[in-house]
């Protein structure tokens, strides 16, 4: 037989919770419908590792009342029906009264046979329907419910859209532009008068375009992003901006972005997303008609400004520009075809006084945080030379690879003319987003380019514990912190072994390479064409320094008196 169940194996009902069940009255000709559903999308808790939940329900079919509705994982055995039973009897939800049923009846075989045994005490028959009605109009409903209907664009609106969203992945602006370089256009159409532009993807994790429909709503997120790290308020902070979005994501949910722009060449590489955020309306993964048009209109005067200033626009330039563009609706969408003027301007000011705000959050979150520093008058390690999140490794690079790199224009920043000597040049790397590795190259370069690459010993005196401190030293005469790494860490120390063994193979000389890629599939092996830089330059250790052991200090600010 298909179906087999050992009832006399079963936990049963203990002797006292039977008396105290027994003792609350028994309606008569009553009949209760339970089942157990799946909840696709909803889960227990956050840390739940099950996608899904499944719903309990106990409805009173002769009153039309939900009695209880638990939430439970699909791993929960049939024992939650019984604990869901009871509750549904004892403490049901309001309108209900503490009642037995006289009949339950049920759509599943297995339940209705575990019922049958846990509940063969207190007088209640348990049958089975295939069909129970009640319940399937509520499931019904939370199912239309969790499938929200948005808007349908016409195969116009669609192509309109499309053709508008390749177009700006072509022309990717993010390259050059931060998210701070705000952009100004005036639509003065559909009730829209101003949207502010702000562009996702010069770190090359999330790439897209932002239309703010109010100047007010953009500063107030900015404000809270640089200065708060509560991932709750964070979150409330993204729920109330206004805006319109167009997000580029990967096809296959589980690829991520690399964090390189060149590893995604095509347009079939990406799939666009257009939506809203709103606070009252939350996040809308589409737009109807007119929201369409709106976004159309503000992204094609945005193409054409970048092509007539695109050459005059990069991090580092944001001149004031101000220029008016001709955009045509199709007939189709409009009965006859209709010319907007809109005008696009860059606002410089406002983009000064974002890239402060986050510079002085990032200040104080700095002033709050622990420094290394030296005793004895021996000035500060600096720790703000390599990005946060850097992935480090101590290794080498073949000969072979050293005079490929060195071949392409501009890689090879600092060279010293080496012998080949060994199985390779001995290498610190520094392997991070693209952005934040030109930043560290130009940091380098500026201090006189990298003068030394050494360790030396330091001590937690608090923690008791013994590091290894990674150290650059630039030509101003700069130290920066590069890496801590356990003075007992197995691995660290048979790397070291092999640093100083390659080293006395190159007569002390060794280098440092800045690498991009630090999101993709080559995170800590980047290939030849994610290496951006090659700095040559000799080892130091610590008897050349003379620093002897580094303590590990808190820095306390005080408020000036």
């Amino acid at each position: 037989m298909a179906l087999h169940f050992c009832i006399s194996s079963m936990t049963h009902l203990p002797a006292n919770t039977l008396r105290r069940l027994q003792r609350i009255p028994q309606v008569p000709f009553s009949t209760w419908e339970g089942d157990r559903r799946l909840l696709s999308g909803v889960t227990v808790s956050p840390d739940s590792e099950a996608e899904d939940s499944e719903c309990i329900l106990w409805v009173d079919g002769t009153e039309g009342i939900v009695r209880v509705m638990d939430v439970v994982s699909p791993d929960v055995g049939l024992e939650a029906m019984v604990r869901s039973l009871i509750r549904a009897i004892e403490a049901p939800n309001s309108p209900g009264k503490p009642a037995r049923p006289q009949k339950i009846v049920v759509s599943d075989r297995e339940i209705q046979f575990f019922l049958r045994g846990a509940l063969q005490d207190l007088d209640i028959a348990v049958d089975y329907v295939p069909d129970l009605p009640i319940i399937d109009e509520l499931f019904h409903s939370f199912d239309t419910l969790s499938r929200p209907r948005l808007p349908q664009l016409s195969e116009l609106h669609q192509e309109l859209l499309q053709a508008t969203a390749a177009a700006i992945w072509q022309a990717e602006p993010w390259v050059d532009l931060g998210d701070h370089q705000i952009f100004a256009i005036q639509i003065n159409r559909w009730d829209v008068e101003t949207l502010y532009v702000s562009l996702m993807g010069m770190l090359g994790k999330e790439f897209g375009v932002l239309l703010y429909r109010s100047l007010d709503s953009f500063q107030r997120f900015r404000s809270t992003i640089v200065r708060e790290d509560n991932l709750e308020q964070l979150e409330q902070a993204f729920l109330a901006q206004d805006c319109w979005f167009l997000n580029f994501e990967s096809p296959d949910e589980d690829e991520e972005f690399t964090g390189e722009r060149e590893s995604l060449l095509t347009w079939d590489d990406v799939e666009p997303v257009f939506g809203s955020v709103h606070p009252l309306e939350g996040i809308r993964p589409a737009l109807d008609e007119e929201e369409a048009l709106v976004v159309f209109t503000a992204l094609q005067a945005l193409l054409q400004f970048f092509q007539a200033h695109g050459a005059d626009l990069d991090l580092d330039s944001f001149p004031a520009l101000r220029d008016r563009y001709p955009i045509t609706l199709p007939a189709a969408i409009t009965t006859e075809a209709e010319t907007l003027e809109i005008e696009v301007a860059t606002l410089p000011d406002l983009a000064t006084e974002l890239y402060e705000m986050a510079a002085i959050a990032t200040q104080d979150a700095d002033e709050v945080s622990s420094l290394t520093e030296f005793l004895d008058g021996i000035p500060a390690i600096g720790d703000d030379l390599v990005p946060e999140n850097s992935f480090l490794s101590l290794g080498f690079l073949p000969w072979d690879a050293v005079e490929m790199l060195c071949a392409q224009p501009g890689k090879c920043v600092q060279n010293m003319d080496i012998s080949p000597a060994g199985e390779g040049l001995p290498v610190v790397m520094i392997q991070t987003s693209r952005p934040k590795a030109k930043d560290l190259i130009a940091r380098l370069e500026s201090e006189g380019g990298l003068h030394g690459v050494g360790f030396n010993p330091g001590e937690d005196a608090i923690a008791g514990q013994i590091y290894d401190l990674g150290l650059l030293r630039t030509g101003q005469g700069q130290l920066y912190l590069f890496g801590e790494f356990l003075g007992d860490d197995p691995t660290h120390v048979q790397a070291r072994k092999q640093w100083e063994r390659r080293l006395r193979k190159t007569k002390g000389y060794c280098g440092l390479i800045v690498a991009m890629g630090l999101t993709g599939t080559h995170r800590g092996n980047p290939r030849l064409r994610d290496m951006l830089a090659l700095f040559e330059a000799p080892a130091f250790d610590e008897k050349t320094l003379g620093l002897g052991t580094l303590q590990l200090m808190p820095q306390f600010a005080f408020d000036e008196l």
